[in-house]
């Protein structure tokens, strides 16, 4: 049972129009009458009702802040406990000094994620929405953000609930056939076991089909842009980021540290990393920068590979090609607006013609011919963001492929194991799902995902 009261800032801490405390527990409504003053008292207001008021110091007298008091009491609230918001304006000293007369008079800081774990423990939502809620806060692109909400409203929940229902039909006959042998309630057989086993893996299957795109709109890529000093590196990021982000100018090697950015390229999202010039060089900070750029390339799981096509092909540029032979590789021929020096055809010996993109990135060319690049490397060149069957958590896929091999060794079984003996694998997938929603799932586990929560969410 829960029975303290938490209170959190809820907005980022800063300048701002408004800022929000959020109070929930059972003494929500009386912590807030101790110190907010008003036509009416919050435990006087209606739930889901807005009050205009002050916030004072019990003691003095003294006013903190001008602010608006919402109540929604329990259960209709995201917590399904009483909660009340208050609205102050935005700044520092206000909303502290408001959070610190209500911790003051009872209330208990939440720890990150708090008030979404209540509402998870209180059976508001199950273990996958409130993950998703993570996904939402987080989400880089719309396709991102549609997926996310797609979750938040229940549809992958309400797959598993389908399928562990499925499960547990058929452990149930299996179980009357094992206990109850001279009652033929259906004549199970080692064929119903099968046929249930393999609609349950169908469905699996169907729900992992699309695992890596949903993995992909939700951490985004991974994208090195690499290649020699000068030839537009830092350029391309600036056009993919829609802002200069880096330095641009005709000396080599400006850039001496790895720059991050987040992009979304034609809908997909993608950790930019502008690396400084591979090149030999004698300069310890610029050196140290390329050593930074081979790390990054190691991570990476795309690699913008630019080069000059007004300039053949550099010993260094060969050197490279074979570094990277085995990554996910476009190759973006830079500067088509200056006269070609390049050799297509040596080029077209290491990369496949899909993977090579002409383009001017100081004329802004060829941008949507890299997009079309990207979303068919790793989309089939299309992203369906609507398809609520996205799972995008590699904890769910973790379970879900777990649930599928064990939903597979009782399909083996089927042959010449003892029926009774298939109950332990077909059990064991239906704690599997169980856990992906939050059934079956240790304390440490709950505690460990929502740790990853902002403060006052």
């Amino acid at each position: 049972m829960i029975s303290d009261t938490i209170a959190a800032i809820s907005t980022p801490l800063g300048e701002g129009g408004i800022a929000m405390i959020r109070i929930s527990g059972p003494d929500a409504v009386s912590i807030v009458d101790t110190i907010f003053y008003a036509k009416q008292k919050c435990s006087e207001m209606k739930t889901h009702t807005v009050q205009y008021g002050f916030i004072k110091e019990s003691d003095t007298g003294l006013k903190v802040d001008e602010v608006l008091v919402t109540v929604m009491l329990a259960p209709r609230s995201f917590t399904k406990e009483n909660v009340v918001e208050i609205s102050c304006h935005g700044g520092l000293i206000a909303v502290k000094k408001t959070l610190e007369l209500l911790l003051q008079n009872g209330a208990r800081l939440a720890e990150p994620g708090e008030f979404t774990k209540r509402a998870f423990l209180n059976g508001r939502i199950d273990l996958t929405q409130a993950e998703a809620v993570i996904d939402l806060i987080r989400s880089k692109s719309d396709r991102a953000y549609s997926v996310a909400m797609k979750q938040v409203e229940g549809t992958l929940s309400d797959k598993i609930v389908n399928l562990r229902n499925l499960i547990i039909e058929l452990m149930a006959h299996i179980e009357v056939n094992i206990d109850y042998p001279e009652h033929d309630v259906e004549e199970l057989t080692y064929a119903f076991i099968s046929d249930k086993c393999n609609q349950a893996i169908q469905i699996i299957d169907e729900l992992l089909k699309n695992a890596n795109q949903g993995k992909i709109l939700r951490e985004g890529i991974v994208t090195a842009i690499i290649g020699r000093p000068n030839v537009g590196k830092s350029s391309l990021l600036n056009l993919l980021a829609r802002e200069n982000k880096a330095i641009v100018t005709d000396i080599p090697g400006t850039t001496r540290d790895v720059i991050e950015e987040y992009v979304t390229v034609g809908g997909v999202p993608l950790k930019l990393l502008d690396t400084a010039g591979l090149r030999e060089t004698s300069d310890v900070v610029e050196k140290i920068g390329v050593e930074r750029s081979k790390e990054s390339l190691k991570e990476a799981e795309l690699v913008l590979f630019v080069v000059n096509q007004n300039e053949p092909i550099h010993v260094d540029e060969m050197k490279l090609f074979q570094e990277i032979k085995n990554k996910q590789v476009i190759l973006v021929l830079n500067k088509t607006d200056l006269p070609s020096k390049i050799d297509l055809n040596q080029l077209k010996n290491q990369f496949n013609e899909e993977q090579i993109v002409q383009m001017s990135i100081k004329n802004e060319q060829g941008q949507s011919e890299l997009e079309k690049v990207i979303a068919n490397m790793f989309f089939d060149g299309r992203i369906e963001s609507t398809d609520s069957s996205y799972v995008s958590n590699v904890r769910h896929i973790h379970l879900l492929n777990k649930a599928k091999r064990s939903l597979e060794e009782a399909l083996k079984g089927t042959y010449d194991i003892p029926i009774d003996m298939l109950q332990i694998d077909i059990r064991n997938a239906w704690e599997d799902l169980g856990e992906v929603i939050g059934d079956s799932v240790s304390e440490s586990l709950i505690d460990q995902i929502f740790s990853q929560f902002c403060l006052g969410k």
